[in-house]
C-alpha cells in the first residue's frame, strides 16, 4: 500500500486551455529518472489518485508534472485550479520501470511521445545520467497543435548541453508548424520521413526504440516495427529492441 506524504504547490504554468504543468515540494524518497509518482486530493470524502511521470531531474527538488485537463475528469481539472501554497498528497516513493536501467546497449537510441508523456523522457535527459553508451539520442515529441509544444525550449536547450548527441523532432498532426513534420508517428516511421528529418536510421542492429503516450501510438508503433524493422519487445529474460509505456 502507497504512503502518502503532503505537497505544497509552488507553482502553476497553464500553456494551454488544456495544458498545464504543476511544480511541488514534498518529502518524497529519491527517485529513478522516468519514474511516475501518484498525485491524490480528497474529495468529499474521497481519495481521488491519478499516476503522472515526474518531468524534473532526482536531483531537483521541485517536483514537477505535466498535464492535460481532461474535462469528464474527477483530479485533473481540480488539479488545475490549485495556486501557489495550496495542499496535494504525493506518494513518497515513486514507481514504474521506464528507466534507462531497463534499456539495453545500442547505437541510437529513440525516445517517442505523443502529448504529456514526453514527461520521463525530460527527467531523463536532464538527469543526463548513464547517456555515455548511446552514439546518438532522438526525441520525438508529437502533439495536436503547434501551441502544445510546451517544452520545447527545454528541448532545444538540451540539444545544446548535448553537443550534438541528441536530436529533436517534434510532430504536430492537425497543422502545418514550423521545423515539425505533420501526421502520426507510426505513418512517418512507415514512410521513412521520420527517419529522413532526422537523419538516423531506425534498424534492429543497432537501435532501441521507446514509446511513451497514446496506447493506439504505442500498439500501432509497435505493430509496425515487428513486422518491418525485425524489432521484439524487450524483456529481461529476453532482450529486444522495444520498450513501451501507455500513459493512459
Amino acid at each position: 500500500m502507497a504512503n502518502w506524504v503532503t505537497g505544497k504547490v509552488t507553482d502553476i504554468t497553464n500553456w494551454t486551455d488544456s495544458l498545464f504543468s504543476i511544480k511541488i515540494q514534498a518529502p518524497i524518497e529519491k527517485f529513478t529518472a522516468g519514474q511516475f509518482a501518484k498525485l491524490a486530493l480528497e474529495v468529499a470524502g474521497e481519495r481521488i489518485q491519478r499516476a503522472y511521470s515526474y518531468v524534473n531531474a532526482p536531483d531537483d527538488n521541485n517536483l514537477e508534472f505535466y498535464l492535460v485537463t481532461v474535462p469528464e475528469g474527477k483530479l485533473s481539472p481540480r488539479l488545475a485550479t490549485l495556486n501557489a501554497g495550496d495542499e496535494v498528497l504525493v506518494t513518497e516513493q515513486a514507481a514504474g520501470f521506464f528507466v534507462l536501467d531497463e534499456i539495453p546497449d545500442c547505437q541510437t537510441l529513440w525516445m517517442l511521445s505523443t502529448g504529456t508523456a514526453i514527461g520521463p523522457y525530460l527527467s531523463i535527459l536532464q538527469q543526463g545520467a548513464d547517456l555515455e553508451r548511446f552514439e546518438n539520442i532522438v526525441l520525438v515529441h508529437a502533439v495536436r497543435w503547434g501551441k502544445d509544444l510546451s517544452y520545447l525550449p527545454m528541448m532545444q536547450a538540451l540539444v545544446k548541453k548535448f553537443q550534438g548527441k541528441l536530436r529533436i523532432q517534434t510532430i504536430v498532426s492537425r497543422e502545418k508548424w514550423s521545423d515539425s513534420l505533420m501526421g502520426r508517428i507510426p505513418t512517418l516511421i512507415e514512410n521513412g520521413e521520420l527517419e529522413s528529418a532526422v537523419g538516423l536510421p531506425m534498424q534492429a542492429k543497432n537501435s532501441h526504440v521507446m514509446l511513451c503516450g497514446n496506447p493506439q501510438m504505442v500498439r500501432d508503433t509497435q505493430q509496425l516495427l515487428k513486422e518491418q524493422r525485425d524489432m521484439a519487445k524487450h524483456l529481461r529474460r529476453k532482450p529486444g529492441h522495444i520498450t513501451s509505456e501507455q500513459y493512459w
